[in-house]
Formats: C-alpha cells, sequence, structure tokens
C-alpha cells in the first residue's frame, strides 16, 4: 500500500494508528494532530449525510444517526470529490442495520431522500409546452404511435410503506399519528424548475410511467398497466413540467 492510501485508509478508520512518517511543523505530536484532522474528516461526511438524509434523521434522532451514519462512513468511504453523490447506498445500508429494524420504514424513507437527492441534481431539460401536449393528444389514433420522453430528474419509487406521507409529515415538524403504516404508497420525485416536488400516486400510475420510461407508446403503457386514472396522471406530469419531448413513430 502506497503512502498515499495508507494515509487514506487511516482517516477512516478510527481504530488505525498514525501514518508513519508525519511530522509537525510547530513540533506538536503528529498522532495527536492526525487524531484531529481524523475527526473532522469523518464528522464532515457525517454531517454530509445529515444533509441528504433530514428525515431519517428526524425519524432516529442525531445520536443514533451519528452512530449508524460513522459505521457507514468507516464502511463505505467516499468515491468521488462530489458529495453529493455521497451516500448513494445509504438505504441499502440502513435496510441491513439491526438497531434500525424498529423502525422498519427507515430505509424506504431515506430511498425518497436518495431520489430527491439525484433529481435535484439531474440534467437540465426543456418541458414540453402544455398546448403542445394537448394538441398530440387531441387526436385519439396518435396515441398508438405517440410516446413521450421524460425529464432526467423524474424518478418512481414503490414502498410498502407510507413513504411519502412520512416524508410530508416531517417537512411541517408533525407526528407520525393518523398515519396508516401498513398502508403502501408509490412516490414520484421530479424537479420542477428548481423545486424537486415529490408526490404520491397510484400504483397504475407508477407501472404506466415506467413503461413511459422503457419508451412504450400511451396507448401501449396504458392497456399494459394496473387500472389508474390516465387522465389524473397526464395533467399532473403536465402540470408539473415532467414531459420533454415527443415522439410520433407511425405504424409499418
Amino acid at each position: 500500500m502506497s503512502s498515499q492510501a495508507a494515509f487514506a485508509a487511516a482517516l477512516l478508520d478510527v481504530h488505525s494508528p498514525c501514518p508513519e512518517g508525519l511530522c509537525s511543523a510547530n513540533g506538536a505530536d503528529p498522532a495527536s494532530r492526525f487524531a484531529v484532522y481524523r475527526n473532522n474528516v469523518q464528522s464532515s461526511l457525517i454531517n454530509a449525510l445529515a444533509e441528504s438524509y433530514p428525515v431519517v434523521l428526524q425519524l432516529v434522532g442525531e445520536a443514533f444517526f451519528g452512530a449508524m451514519a460513522a459505521m457507514f462512513v468507516q464502511a463505505q468511504p467516499p468515491q468521488s470529490p462530489l458529495m453529493s453523490r455521497y451516500g448513494q447506498d445509504f438505504a441499502d445500508f440502513i435496510a441491513a442495520f439491526k438497531p434500525a429494524s424498529s423502525v422498519p420504514y427507515l430505509a424506504d424513507v431515506a430511498r425518497l431522500e436518495q431520489l430527491r437527492t439525484r433529481a435535484y441534481h439531474a440534467a437540465d431539460a426543456s418541458p414540453v409546452r402544455p398546448e403542445e401536449i394537448t394538441a398530440a393528444l387531441a387526436h385519439p389514433q396518435t396515441l398508438s404511435t405517440l410516446s413521450v420522453e421524460l425529464h432526467p430528474s423524474v424518478h418512481l419509487l414503490d414502498s410498502t410503506w407510507p413513504v411519502v406521507a412520512i416524508w410530508a409529515a416531517h417537512q411541517r415538524q408533525n407526528s407520525l399519528a393518523g398515519i396508516d403504516l401498513q398502508q403502501g404508497q408509490q412516490a414520484l420525485v421530479l424537479r420542477n424548475h428548481l423545486d424537486v416536488e415529490v408526490f404520491a400516486i397510484e400504483p397504475g400510475a407508477s407501472v404506466f410511467i415506467r413503461h413511459l420510461s422503457e419508451g412504450q407508446s400511451l396507448l401501449l403503457a396504458a392497456e399494459s398497466s394496473p387500472p389508474f386514472d390516465l387522465a389524473q396522471t397526464l395533467g399532473l406530469m403536465i402540470a408539473h413540467n415532467a414531459i420533454c419531448d415527443l415522439n410520433n413513430k407511425e405504424l409499418p
């Protein structure tokens, strides 16, 4: 292992000794200075996770979150200099973290928050104007050939827990009272201009949007999905700028 790799590894392993060869310009003990630096690095990574997963933090409290995040940092150090990408596997870590099993919906809440981060940093794309979409939909015979391109920020999450309701409650500092924890939800996440938005949608609507993302025509996507309100779903997508291109491929 190179001296640089050894230094990086020791930064994330609290049980590792101070790397050999370090010295301090002012004569201070290198081990003490390194311990301070290591603590600052780990604290900054834990703080980055806390900023990305604020509802997870609220659900378990600062002490529990800090301990869980510290274990994640040691197990999965950053692989990119972009802190916005750090913690992409935090939800899977939470799902396997036994002390968190008393909050069974915690991992899915983390997945929802990760999708919000991904939506925020997704590429820009100009939405199709509502009147263009309305004009295209005015001809029923085109529905079998018309497909759409979704905005790069569009993401879906199918959960066995009411993740949207849980997340929304914590935006208003409300409790979970009144939320049926046995009722799963499907989440639609997207960036509308500069705002990341989260919606609870019907199961059939979630399947429909997935079909659209795979390039299926509107008609085929609708027919291949469980029952849902097509007009409401398209209205939601149009109103929140989720469609950025229309493709009309004529049948042979």
